[in-house]
């Protein structure tokens, strides 16, 4: 037999009160006295920590944070906000550092975007709502498209649906939304299901440690793969170690903040660390999405198809109604007239405007089309998959939420949507993972093979790549395999960061080895700036002294100690024509025969076959 506790929360004063056994209540006056003098005086100082792309190291923007007097006992924010509590000023203080934040963000002059916290209470306030933040924003030259409103729950929301109407009104006006403490808050998961905000951001208790308890390692994967399915980001806080940096970056996680990367500054760096820098280039691959490009070439849109029975302009809301209610799964009603798709009416749209008081009444006999949307998209079905997803990506989010619709020569064929795309998508990959090289998961020596043959089918001009790494072999007898592991890591990192992800392949032949068959235009300067990454990054993966040196002694394949230079990049490229190959072979001799002649360049080189 077991015994099950349930443990219920009690939500008193969400901030503890200042008095305590060493700050008796007779200080509250003198809290009092300097909470008034910083409203007065403006006494607050705006600190910013930045947000971190974990892809590639760059900053997505900077969360504001704020300090009282440096000489006060308010200068810590919880003793600021909770003094402002007792007092009943919450708003004005909330106000002011809002103020404070923005006026400084700007005059510092920092890239990217402002993430400013907002309560809900103020976020609810007449004031707020009419727009005195838009309008201060404006005096002081910042526009909402560089801001995102971050949601901090210090107590519970007793008006959701308000809260909600809010956020949805200042996204209307150009602000993003994020939500922040995912699995500390109050309601942030129901927020975030009703809200789809454009950031989330998970509570450092699940980040700090994930490198040794699996139970939040899991937690991590499943908030990372519900983000991936709605189309919000993910920014982990709290990050403090390397090892939880690498975790983060292995998940695929898609932003990061904490002490490790940068601690919150008046002035904070613009560019992270070096070390940090190496870090994500040598953590672990994700599954590229090149992998079984070859198959996901020969599987087009009309894979998703799915019929289903159009409504016509005409057709009364009552029925539309009455369809949605007799099949619960039934997402989406394509409009059609004549063969032609003109409208595609969304579930959720329609009944939430259908169940509002009086409309259907007044809405029922009326033609369907009011509720739906006017201009769905449309893609034929003979479409790439491939495509298809990028298509999705760089189109308005809602198209990928409401659906598609799918045609033949203009013709209505049937619907899709975004999850039946990224369902076809996940099965291709996992299925081209078999292939995938396990150091750095990058497509293996099969699907390059398939690649190069389905670029020669197809009659597209691309340039083939061979990419190796020269003076390998004694690194990695000098500073051990792992050491080598991380140096192939690093490169295949920075070439992957080369290529166009809509043009280009990479993959891995193995060991030191690597291919790149490029259709984009500027792939040269896109390798020259490869082999500047490189000679840097690679940098951090020698000693000082073999720096210095440039180079080290080690034994070589006849064990004799002999001096070697630093590890670097050779590259050798040959233009594929249509018609002048006729195998994955025959390019692969053209492309090795041009890395045989970068190598002979000494240090980082780039060698273009000029003969046809």
């Amino acid at each position: 037999m077991h015994t099950v506790i349930e443990i219920k929360e009690c939500f008193t004063e969400s901030i503890p009160p200042i008095t305590s056994p060493l700050q008796p209540a007779a200080n509250q006056g003198a809290y009092a006295m300097s909470l008034h003098e910083i409203l007065q005086q403006r006494k607050l100082s705006a600190l910013f920590q930045p947000i971190m792309d974990m892809k590639n190291g760059t900053f997505l923007g900077f969360e504001g944070l704020i300090r009282g007097p440096s000489d006060s006992p308010l200068h810590s924010p919880i003793n600021l906000f909770s003094t402002a509590q007792q007092h009943n000023l919450t708003l004005e203080v909330e106000m002011l550092c809002r103020q404070i934040v923005l006026e400084t963000f700007v005059q510092s002059n920092l890239p990217g975007k402002l993430f400013l916290n907002v309560s809900p209470e103020t976020l609810l306030h007449p004031s707020f709502k009419n727009g005195q933040t838009l309008a201060y924003m404006a005096t002081v030259g910042l526009s909402p498209e560089r801001v995102v409103i971050e949601i901090t729950e210090n107590q519970p929301t007793h008006d959701f649906s308000a809260m909600c109407n809010a956020l949805l009104h200042y996204r209307s006006m150009g602000f993003q939304i994020a939500i922040d403490d995912l699995g500390a808050g109050f309601s942030s998961l129901r927020l975030w299901s009703e809200l789809r905000p454009e950031f989330i951001k998970i509570d450092m208790h699940f980040v700090q440690g994930v490198d040794t308890d699996p139970v939040k390692l899991q937690f991590l994967k499943s908030i990372q793969q519900i983000a991936e399915s709605c189309g919000t980001h993910v920014i982990a806080e709290g990050i403090e170690t390397n090892a939880e940096l690498m975790v983060i970056s292995n998940l695929g996680i898609a932003f990061g903040q904490g002490y490790h990367i940068a601690r919150p500054s008046p002035t904070p760096p613009l560019l992270a660390a070096p070390e940090i820098s190496c870090t994500l280039s040598a953590a672990n691959f994700p599954v590229s999405s090149k992998i079984g490009l070859t198959n996901q070439g020969k599987v087009t849109a009309q894979k998703l198809l799915n019929y289903i029975e159009p409504a016509h302009p005409q057709t009364e809301n009552e029925r539309i109604f009455q369809r949605f209610s007799e099949n619960l799964k039934l997402r989406a009603i394509p409009v059609v007239e004549n063969g032609l798709p003109i409208g595609l009416i969304n579930r959720y749209n329609f009944i939430d405007r259908f169940s509002q008081p009086y409309q259907r009444e007044l809405q029922g006999k009326k033609p369907c089309f009011l509720p739906g949307n006017e201009k769905p998209l449309m893609v034929e079905k003979n479409m790439p998959i491939e495509e298809l997803s990028h298509f999705l990506i760089d189109a308005d989010e809602r198209y990928f939420n409401d659906g598609f619709i799918i045609t033949e020569q203009g013709r209505y064929l049937g619907i899709a949507s975004g999850q039946d795309l990224l369902r076809e998508l996940t099965q291709l990959q996992i299925e081209a993972a078999r292939y995938a090289n396990p150091l750095t998961l990058l497509p293996g020596n099969v699907p390059i093979n398939d690649q190069i043959e389905l670029l020669l089918h197809e009659e597209k001009p691309f340039i083939a790549l061979y990419c190796d790494l020269d003076n390998f072999k004694p690194y990695n007898d000098a500073y051990s395999y792992r050491k080598g592991d991380e140096m192939i890591q690093l490169t295949g990192r920075i070439l992957s960061w080369a290529c166009d992800p809509k043009l280009d392949f990479i993959g891995h032949i193995g060991g030191d080895d690597f291919i790149l068959l490029m259709q984009s235009r500027d792939w040269q300067t896109r390798c020259e700036q490869a082999l500047r990454s490189f000679e840097q990054a690679a940098a951090l993966l020698f000693s000082p002294e073999h720096l210095a040196a440039n180079g080290y002694e080690s034994e070589d394949r006849n064990n004799q100690i002999r001096f070697h230079p630093l590890v670097s990049l050779s590259i050798g490229a040959c233009r594929i024509a249509p018609g002048q190959y006729f195998s994955h072979h025959e390019v692969s001799a053209a492309a090795t025969a041009a890395k045989k002649m970068a190598k002979r360049s000494k240090g980082n080189s780039l060698f273009v076959e000029q003969r046809s």
